[in-house]
């Protein structure tokens, strides 16, 4: 278990999925401006839910992210596309529409690049996110995250075309002091 201020990080679970189905997957403008693919419906039940439990493996992370003060399930996080040749990997998080605007998201980019840098031993983390979240861009500057460009109308959402923010982060800038292991 990873833990960050006010949050922990566990193995996904198989109670989780509905949950994390239903208030993520089902909800068609956070998934769309989540995903780099477009939205379609998946039933929650589905090996291809993005929240169903697998195997683990060498090129992906996959957590549930569970708030401490009331041990609630509170959304879901994930280090995806590791490249142990390069020693990079890109961070990824959702939470539940009830555990939003309460800068938990700073507490999971924390705990997300603890387990990248100190336990995978990873040099890069890379957060690619649309210019319109907010939530995103302040979570992942309060990490550390630096933005290192736009990519001017690369993503195709719910009928536009959106400009996407890559932020970076190396291990030696990574300050993990507020991270406890448990």
């Amino acid at each position: 278990m990873l833990r960050a201020g006010r949050i922990r990080l566990r193995a996904r679970d198989e109670a989780d999925v509905a949950i994390l189905h239903t208030e993520l997957q089902e909800d068609v403008a956070m998934r769309s401006s989540a995903d780099s693919r477009p939205w379609r419906p998946i039933s929650p039940g589905s090996a291809a839910s993005p929240y169903a439990v697998s195997e683990p493996s060498d090129d992906a992370a996959l957590f549930s992210v569970v708030e401490l003060a009331g041990d609630e399930l509170a959304g879901d996080a994930l280090l995806w596309g590791i490249d142990l040749h390069n020693r990079t990997a890109h961070l990824g998080l959702g939470l539940r529409p009830a555990f939003r605007g309460r800068g938990l998201g700073t507490d999971v980019v924390r705990a997300l690049c603890e387990y990248g840098f100190t336990v995978r031993g990873l040099h890069r983390l890379q957060i690619e996110t649309l210019v319109t979240n907010a939530a995103m861009l302040k979570a992942a500057e309060r990490g550390g995250f630096t933005r290192e460009g736009t990519l001017r109308q690369a993503a195709w959402v719910t009928g536009e075309f959106v400009d996407e923010v890559i932020l970076g982060l190396l291990a030696a800038d990574w300050t993990g002091a507020d991270w406890t292991g448990a």
